[in-house]
């Protein structure tokens, strides 16, 4: 047997499952169960082994060969996390969020079964966590385990995804550091390039998620590896190369339903809008995520479909409220749909509430434009900037920023924040990005002769000898800003206009 392979089938033997998109592995805790055989359960636990995604038929057999077992030794504390531990994966796997409240039972019973020194139930239920969007419990559970075992590479991908998630930038830096001094290989290249991605470090994204599909082996860790490219791709405005990557991951790994709505909103922009509808509703169907049904539902609207628009904004809201009855926080989406098209108002209670929870740029874009929306832009600029300049390089962030600064009349900034959306992403909305074309028609063209000649002195001239008035000839020359100006004040300033409300 090759030393590669005995060192898989040793990690199996250990016990491990697939937790919140990042592989733990769980030692012996003490319980009774005897390893599974190399079959589909066996080969779930030999690829969390590996540091790589199990596939969801073998993690479908894991969770029943685990239910079993338990039924026969209810007291086995290391099956308990395990399962529980799988019951996450697969739930967020499908969309299937019941499976979180049999995941937690699951979770807890493990720690009331062993509550020292048990780093698989609190792993777990950090995952568990992350998976709700309840960024404050991960961390909490995630921490724990760290206490208990701070050589456990394993729980540091699920604190990095708590700390994304709360907006701690610095304490994202300091446990990707730490994983890396602990662990290296595809999965670790994985975390490091969403972090990479989430600072604005494109190329270095990039190249690190390339070298990590590279290095993939099982279908599925290869599927989760192009996908993140091909998203890469897609922020970049490159929906041909971004429907590259879609269809790789998907060619292997079928399951792999991010990549089914990637492909729609890929060919949504390359204008293959029947083969788009077509790849959302499959995504839908398949996984019924609530942002795949608000972005169906905005390609319908684009297209002037009023009825199927409704129809999805029914589905999201339906799925939120399902989502929410097991434990699930789906405030950030639904305040962004009700900005859009719903209750303004409504979404800044939502949004100010969800921020005070989870203060990441992603949540303070979305509460940047809710405030902008239901008429408070001058508050709203203030969360937009915290967005653009702590979040990723995004073209949404960006246009929502640059319209709140028309609304303000600062039109240099808003001329400057609209033309890096459109540059960063000609496609980002089939919605606002026809919105963000109208709004730079409206501003016009900048000044002519630029800050130099708008700020320079005027010519000085000799005065009058007997005058009285003061001489201005000592007075201190204005510099130029380091910025373009706002064009506020010059005669061929366009009026404001606010931005379009694009709901029905």
């Amino acid at each position: 047997m090759k030393p590669s392979v005995k060192r898989v089938l040793i990690a199996s033997v250990a016990g491990c499952v697939v937790v919140g998109g990042v592989l733990v592995v769980l030692p012996d805790g003490g319980g009774k169960a005897a390893p599974p055989a190399l079959g589909p359960a066996g080969r779930a636990m030999a690829a969390a082994g590996a540091g790589v995604p199990a596939s969801l038929p073998d993690l479908a057999v894991l969770i029943g060969e685990r239910e079993a077992h338990l039924r026969a030794h209810p007291a086995d504390d290391h099956s308990w996390a395990v399962l529980g531990a799988a019951y996450v994966e697969r739930g967020r796997r499908t969309a299937d969020t019941a499976y979180y409240p049999k995941a937690e039972q699951a979770l807890r019973t493990s720690l009331k079964a062993r509550p020292a020194g048990n780093v698989e139930a609190l792993t777990g239920l950090a995952a568990l966590a992350n998976a709700r969007h309840d960024f404050r419990g991960a961390r909490k559970w995630g921490e724990s385990a760290v206490k208990e075992a701070p050589k456990r590479w394993t729980t540091y991908p699920v604190l990095i995804d708590a700390y994304s998630g709360l907006g701690k930038a610095k304490a994202v830096g300091k446990a990707l550091e730490t994983l890396q001094e602990l662990r290296s290989g595809s999965p670790v290249m994985v975390r490091a390039g969403q972090v990479y991605r989430d600072r604005g470090w494109r190329e270095d994204a990039a190249a690190t998620l390339t070298d990590a599909a590279a290095l993939a082996e099982g279908p599925a860790e290869k599927a989760l590896c192009l996908h993140r490219v091909g998203e890469l791709a897609w922020e970049r405005g490159e929906p041909a190369e971004a429907l590259r990557y879609y269809e790789a991951a998907l060619a292997a790994d079928p399951d792999h339903h991010p990549a089914l709505a990637g492909k729609g909103r890929a060919l949504a922009a390359l204008g293959r809008t029947p083969e788009a509808m077509n790849a959302y509703r499959s995504a839908l169907t398949r996984q019924p995520a609530p942002e795949y049904a608000l972005a169906l539902g905005e390609l319908y609207e684009s297209l002037r479909l009023t009825p199927a628009a409704r129809a999805q904004y029914e589905v999201l809201r339906t799925r939120v409220k399902q989502e929410g009855v097991n434990g699930v926080n789906d405030e950030r989406i639904l305040g962004l749909f009700e900005a859009d098209h719903g209750d303004p108002d409504e979404a800044v209670r939502r949004l100010r509430a969800e921020f005070k929870r989870h203060a990441s740029p992603e949540v303070a874009d979305a509460l940047g434009w809710a405030l902008h929306r239901s008429g408070d832009s001058e508050l709203a600029l203030k969360y937009a900037t915290k967005a653009t300049d702590k979040g990723p390089r995004s073209a949404p962030f960006a246009y929502h920023r640059g319209e709140i600064e028309r609304e303000l009349g600062k039109y240099g900034a808003a001329r400057r924040h609209i033309t890096e959306a459109l540059r960063i992403n000609p496609h980002f909305s089939p919605l606002l990005t026809p919105a963000a074309q109208s709004a730079l028609e409206s501003l016009g063209d900048p000044p002519e002769g630029g800050p130099e000649q708008m700020y320079a002195p005027a010519p000085r001239q000799a005065a009058p000898a007997a005058s009285s008035a003061p001489s201005t000839t000592g007075q201190k020359r204005r510099e130029p800003p380091a910025q373009e100006p706002s064009v506020r004040d010059s005669p061929a300033s366009p009026a404001p206009a606010r931005s379009p409300r694009t709901g029905p």
